[in-house]
């Protein structure tokens, strides 16, 4: 496949999106549509997108890099299971695998952890890409057997070393922790995982936590997890964090990353706070990247093929 979608792979397309709603359909999982204007992103590795004027007060909107704090308030509300499958933004994402916007499926279950979310999430991915066997990581086996180093225990200078030897380029720049292990991942670790498998990778570090708990059964690590088909991450989930006190303090964590790394730094999203302030239900919720899942079924080398 080269160039744009034609009809044909439209209609394909179209077919993998009401498989998808049948999947959660069946499941009882309720179709919602939360608003695509709202906060910005707290999140350093990502960027809003603004729409000036959007505000009551004449202020900016942006465009939702993910309805998460809408549907949470949903669910605080009494929603019971959810998802959204539709547009989101993110701005500077361009490339083979990329794009600014982008289909999404974020879907949250009440009363499941991670790895139940995790079983769930598998059989959809099989559903729509076709049998595969199902494989589960956890982060610090698979740094051990891609990348060379234990991510949870290795120093910095192991960690540079791995850089160095995987030949990421870092053009003079020092990256810190979080970040360097970001790279090995979208560089060595994550290219080597989904080869003819659905691999779940689980049991990230907790400083790359966002919004999920932290484990305690080791609290070096997070109940989030990702899972990859083809090299590519497909989804991104969490054990959701509902403590309004520790997520707050993780935006002020957040924030200052965003003004040490000379970014816009935005004011914590407030309705995200006041949702589980308010008490959201003990849930697990995941984002899927569809159009990278589509891509892989229909064998297509970028998301443009299955784009118009």
């Amino acid at each position: 496949m080269t160039g744009r979608a034609d009809g044909a792979t439209l209609r394909r397309v179209g077919a993998h999106l009401s498989a998808i709603r049948r999947f959660l359909e069946a499941r009882g999982v309720l179709e919602v549509q939360p608003p695509c204007l709202g906060p910005p992103t707290m999140e350093p590795a990502l960027a809003s997108l603004a729409v000036p004027g959007a505000a009551a007060d004449g202020g900016p909107l942006y465009l939702q890099t993910s309805p998460e704090s809408a549907m949470k308030a949903m669910l605080a509300a009494g929603s019971g299971d959810i998802y959204y499958l539709g547009p989101a933004w993110r701005g500077g994402e361009q490339g083979r695998w990329h794009a600014v916007e982008f289909t999404l499926l974020e879907w949250y279950r009440t009363g499941l952890d991670h790895h139940q979310l995790m079983d769930e999430v598998a059989a959809l991915l099989a559903q729509v890409v076709g049998e595969r066997p199902v494989e589960r990581l956890s982060y610090a086996e698979a740094f051990r057997a891609h990348a060379g180093i234990d991510p949870l225990a290795a120093g910095d200078a192991e960690i540079a070393a791995a850089l160095r030897a995987a030949g990421i380029d870092l053009q003079g720049a020092a990256p810190g922790r979080d970040e360097a292990l970001d790279l090995l991942l979208s560089h060595t670790v994550g290219p080597a995982l989904g080869r003819g498998t659905i691999t779940c990778l689980h049991g990230f570090p907790a400083s790359q936590a966002a919004l999920a708990r932290l484990d305690d059964a080791d609290p070096r690590t997070a109940r989030r997890f990702e899972c990859f088909l083809d090299g590519l991450e497909i989804a991104n989930g969490y054990h959701e964090l509902t403590d309004a006190a520790a997520q707050r303090a993780r935006f002020e964590a957040e924030r200052e990353q965003r003004r040490a790394a000379g970014q816009p730094v935005h004011d914590p999203d407030e309705r995200l706070l006041a949702a589980l302030a308010a008490g959201v239900p003990d849930c697990a919720g995941v984002a899927v990247g569809v159009d990278r899942l589509v891509a892989v079924a229909e064998g297509a080398e970028s998301l443009a093929e299955v784009r118009i």
